[in-house]
């Protein structure tokens, strides 16, 4: 069953973002995964903490292909380019 995922961003290097936006594709696709929508400058309604400069619904297979996206050790660099690019918080959510 698909599972969406959203990433939520709180921009603090728009260089190191900006490089992960150019491998994040190819990174998901590995998976299975893939961008359903995004967006650079979301209607935030509430933040408990830094409000996202950046969001993005994500879409993969099934729950187990988004934990193996995240944990798989050949895309570390990129994921660390995310984290490197701001503060991100990413949830799985049921399908």
């Amino acid at each position: 069953m698909t599972v969406q995922a959203l990433a939520m961003i709180t921009v603090t290097d728009k260089e190191a973002l900006g490089a992960y936006r150019e491998k994040a594709a190819e990174a998901l696709a590995r998976h299975g995964g893939s961008v359903v929508a995004a967006d650079p400058e979301p209607l935030v309604l509430e933040a408990a903490n830094d409000a996202p400069n950046v969001v993005a619904v994500l879409a993969f297979p099934n729950a187990d292909a988004a934990k193996a996206w995240r944990e798989d050790p050949d895309l570390a660099d990129i994921h660390a380019l995310r984290n490197k690019g701001g503060k991100s918080t990413i949830v799985v959510l049921p399908g």
